[in-house]
């Protein structure tokens, strides 16, 4: 009678090793991840927990409307701020205004409520602490927004100051018919830094 061979015990865990002689053939299973020999479970993300370390960033919630009026915030201020630069002070007038409101909301957040013993809710804290967190991230967009905002405004309310102070000068502009008619209405400007800023160029 032949001797069998032994089988290998470096080959126990290779997926790609013959089988050992006389044993039948096995349907193919997912191998199970090894534990620590410290006795430690694996570590990763805990079932329940999104995906997220504790401690580890907060993920935005789009269903939040606290979040979702900080973030509108940011970018209605941010937009603001350029189009009152373009010179389009009418929509970075009203896009500072939205901003404005929708930080200020943000950062007041949702009120307190108390307990309910009877249906068994614990109590919530009110403003951005509700959040938990993702208050940080939250606060960090409605204050960027509500700067952005202050910037739109203060760009928007100086184009209408300068209309209003020279408004011969732009309506004078607005009339002229030719390049010509257009270079007189300079006259109408002081020699100050703001009249060169405002003249016609050639």
């Amino acid at each position: 009678m032949p001797d069998r061979r032994q089988p290998d015990p470096s080959t126990d865990d290779n997926p790609f090793a013959a089988p050992p002689e006389g044993r039948p053939d096995q349907p193919w299973q997912p191998r199970q991840p090894q534990r620590p020999r410290d006795g430690g479970g694996p570590s990763g993300p805990k079932p329940g927990g999104g995906g997220q370390e504790p401690g580890g960033p907060a993920r935005w919630d789009p269903m939040d409307p606290v979040q979702r009026r900080a973030r509108y915030a940011m970018l209605a201020g941010m937009w603001g701020f350029f189009f009152g630069i373009f010179g389009i002070p009418s929509v970075g007038l009203l896009l500072g205004a939205l901003a404005m409101y929708w930080g200020i909301s943000a950062l007041r957040g949702r009120p307190a409520t108390p307990a309910d013993p009877a249906k068994g809710t614990p109590a919530r804290p009110g403003g951005l602490a509700a959040l938990g967190p993702a208050a940080r991230p939250q606060r960090a967009a409605a204050v960027s927004g509500m700067v952005s905002a202050t910037l739109a405004l203060l760009l928007a309310g100086a184009s209408y100051g300068l209309q209003l102070a020279y408004k011969d000068f732009y309506v004078c502009r607005d009339d002229a018919l030719t390049q010509t008619a257009e270079l007189q209405c300079n006259t109408l400007l002081p020699d100050n830094m703001i009249g060169n800023v405002l003249k016609v160029q050639r």
